[in-house]
């Protein structure tokens, strides 16, 4: 900004403006909810945190959009307005690239040793701690970075801590074999949301079980029963075969004997109306040890279970004379003799839904292991009574029924990993197997002393908690709880928890069990879900398709604004979004149309102020800041605005009437795209040609004219400041300069040192 308050540049410099403006904000305090004052009704979101390591993506970039403009429109409504930034430790995804680091290093995490990896992952986190955090605030994010936290900072390391010995000594966490999602390559369990399912074209293999006592020669139903199944290694981990019991080809099979193929190992024949009759051959083989339907039916029919697989996928002793083998070449040896054997009917191609992990891509392989649990019975009861009570609302409100089906259909929750950068499990051993849970090694060893009688030597659990566990606390355990803190008090519970449909049940919904459950209170008040951001053509964005837009090379060429307006107003709740470079290009220019629009209202203003002050200079004294009651709104304009100044006012109040309502019923695309039209179509592109003349009129109605042009881009600046941030308030400042230097007021009548501050335009005000 120059001298002159009325010499704006004649074009806008993203580059120079977006860091200047927000370091100002920010030393300003403008972040904080504070600045609303200590009786203002708080509002309050915590931050997705993204994972400390990672970079900025498409996904980011809109959530940070959307949550930034949330807090934003509140602070303008006089609310303390609080987001609370953090970021994740993501265990699997750090210790990962810690170990290829180490590797590209010559070691390796067993070379370390625990506490020295540990050491190391410390070390990369602090060391990518600032790119993640940067890339948010290049964004534009508002936050109260003098609260932000982290997965695993002391505060939240001590309310894991609490909630998993709550959890214990409500009976709800224990350690049991069961079924889980195995990483081979990994060597740990992994959480749902880190399996990705593709679909793959596989075979469906059709064999012969044959039944014990009979020979195959019997044929169908007397001397085998035909099973189909996808998985032929997994035969070797068979206890029983299963046909519906309402199905008359194997009815009378019921409670015959079975031989697992090559291994001879007997296994009834048992009824369950899980079977489909229109699968394969309608008869089930049953592996309780290798995949959770099969283990939710063992444990009905009490099925001995039998795990064939080591926890590299080699096969192990239970496979007889493959053990050993890699699970696939397992798969192929065994067909292979049983085709000798003459148990094999046919193949078929077949379309797979394969389980890959998340990191890495290989099959992930479901195997029963002991790990340490979750019962979700009650605290599901909670989550659905909550929603179903309204307390909490999800936008859209589509996703509730996926949010009931989750609950509704909810297993065991395994929370451990064996991993060793996370959350270690609070459980220390005796030397006996004693399990002693406890908030510290001090407190396990004060429990293990009273109940040997002396000291014992206590070793502590070695995995660590699944990610999700810590991330489920996130909105209560960042303000301070298990602490009864003046931040727990005020703005908890939260106001809104935005973030990704994908996510709903493995982070939302166990936010909301978890906050019932410690603080007897909902941890927000709404979900706001958007959904993925793909490329133009509406595909995914990966590196195999090589069409990822990367929102730093966006913000490089465009700026950070073009980008947040495109993603906002491209978007709706919970659907998807195609994003178009050429968007982003047309969204640049919109900010150059607010530009030159300001631009030719300051230039007409400071005309007018210099004409004015050589009038007076004639006959009076002028003040040199051009601030003279000659100056002022009330002396230099008409009573009777022209029809052109009573139609856009109407139209600046039927926008300021809408925007408002679309941002109160969540439609923020449709909000931006209204602010976008008022100001493009309806100011630049007509009112200002009709204010040329009227200009050129000179007298009251050029002073009409300008108080209504300041008023009406005062206003609209402020309806697009959450979208649009930096250029917003870059104009609004040459604007404000302008009208203080002329006496004009604003459009509520005064002009706060900053628009992050200013107050949200209301209906009802007009210009004299």
């Amino acid at each position: 900004m120059t001298n002159n308050p009325f010499d704006m540049p004649k074009t806008y410099d993203f580059d120079a403006a977006e860091g200047r403006l927000y370091d100002w904000w920010e030393q300003n305090g403008w972040f904080k909810p504070e600045v609303a004052g200590p009786d203002a009704k708080p509002f309050v979101i915590s931050i997705p945190p993204p994972n400390v390591t990672g970079v900025l993506h498409q996904g980011h970039a809109l959530f940070v959009a959307l949550e930034d403009l949330m807090i934003r429109y509140a602070r303008m409504q006089g609310k303390a307005a609080l987001w609370v930034p953090g970021t994740d430790h993501a265990g699997i995804a750090t210790q990962l690239q810690v170990e290829r680091k180490l590797r590209n290093e010559g070691t390796s995490r067993e070379e370390l040793g625990r506490e020295r990896f540990l050491e190391a992952c410390w070390a990369w986190k602090d060391e990518k701690h600032s790119g993640i955090t940067g890339q948010i605030r290049r964004l534009g994010a508002s936050c109260d970075w003098d609260r932000e936290r982290f997965t695993l900072d002391e505060g939240l390391s001590r309310a894991v801590a609490e909630a998993f010995v709550r959890l214990h000594r409500m009976g709800l966490i224990y350690q049991s074999e069961y079924i889980v999602n195995w990483s081979p390559g990994l060597q740990t369990a992994v959480s749902d949301v880190e399996v990705e399912y593709s679909e793959e074209q596989g075979t469906l293999y059709y064999f012969k079980y044959p039944l014990a006592g009979h020979s195959l020669d019997e044929g169908p139903g007397k001397g085998y029963i035909p099973v189909a199944t996808t998985r032929p290694e997994t035969i070797l981990g068979d206890t029983a075969v299963a046909v519906h019991p309402d199905d008359d080809r194997y009815r009378h099979l019921i409670g015959s004997t079975c031989l697992v193929p090559m291994l001879n190992r007997t296994i009834p024949v048992i009824h369950d109306t899980y079977v489909s009759t229109d699968f394969g051959t309608g008869a089930l083989k049953i592996t309780p040890g290798h995949d959770p339907n099969d283990f939710e039916i063992g444990q009905r029919h009490g099925l001995a279970i039998i795990n064939v697989m080591n926890k590299d996928a080699t096969l192990n002793a239970e496979a007889g004379p493959y053990a050993g083998m890699e699970r696939f070449e397992a798969r192929r040896k065994l067909w292979e003799d049983m085709r000798a054997a003459g148990l094999v009917i046919k193949e078929e191609p077949y379309a797979l839904t394969v389980p890959r992990a998340q990191r890495g891509g290989e099959i992930i392989e479901p195997l029963i292991s002991k790990q340490w649990f979750v019962n979700t019975d009650g605290m599901a009861a909670l989550g659905l009574a909550a929603m179903r009570s309204g307390a909490i609302q999800i936008v859209p409100e589509r996703f509730t029924k996926v949010y009931y089906h989750w609950l509704e259909n909810l297993r065991p929750w395994c929370i451990s990993r064996q991993l060793w950068w996370g959350h270690r499990i609070p459980a220390w051993y005796g030397p006996d197997g004693t399990v002693f849970v406890a908030r510290s090694e001090e407190e396990a060893q004060e429990q293990a002393t009273k109940h040997y009688g002396k000291p014992a030597a206590l070793e502590q659990d070695p995995d660590v908690l699944d990610t999700w566990f810590s991330s489920g606390l996130w909105p209560f355990s960042t303000l301070g709880w298990p602490d009864d803190t003046d931040d727990l008090r005020r703005y908890y519970p939260t106001d809104v928890l935005e973030t990704g449909y994908d996510i709903l049940f493995f982070w939302v919904a166990r936010m909301i069990m978890q906050g019932l459950l410690y603080t007897n209170d909902i941890p927000f008040h709404t979900v706001y879900l958007h959904g993925l951001v793909r490329d133009e053509q509406g595909r995914k964005m990966s590196k195999t398709f090589n069409n990822v837009i990367d929102p730093i090379e966006v913000m490089d060429e465009f700026g950070a604004d073009a980008l947040r307006f495109t993603l906002l107003t491209g978007s709706t709740p919970g659907n998807d979004m195609n994003l178009s470079i050429d968007r982003v290009r047309a969204n640049r220019n919109f900010a150059n149309k607010i530009w030159n629009a300001t631009r030719f209202t300051l230039a007409n203003l400071g005309r007018m102020a210099e004409e004015q002050r050589d009038r007076g200079a004639e006959g009076q004294a002028v003040s040199e800041s051009l601030t003279s009651d000659l100056l002022t709104s009330d002396s230099l304009i008409s009573e009777t605005p022209t029809l052109a100044d009573r139609w856009i006012e109407s139209r600046l109040n039927h926008t300021i009437a809408e925007v408002t309502r679309l941002f109160d019923s969540y439609q923020y695309g449709e909000a931006g795209r209204q602010a976008y039209e008022f100001l493009w179509g309806e100011v630049a592109d007509w009112y200002i040609e009709i204010a040329k003349s009227q200009f050129d009129a000179g007298g009251d109605t050029a002073w009409q004219t300008a108080h209504l042009l300041v008023r009406v881009l005062d206003q609209t600046l402020r309806l697009l400041h959450p979208f649009i941030p930096f250029v917003t308030e870059d104009i609004w400042q040459q604007l404000r300069a302008g009208a203080l230097a002329t006496g004009v007021p604003s459009g509520d009548g005064d002009w706060p040192e900053a628009l992050i501050i200013a107050s949200w335009p209301q209906t009802g005000k007009r210009t004299k």
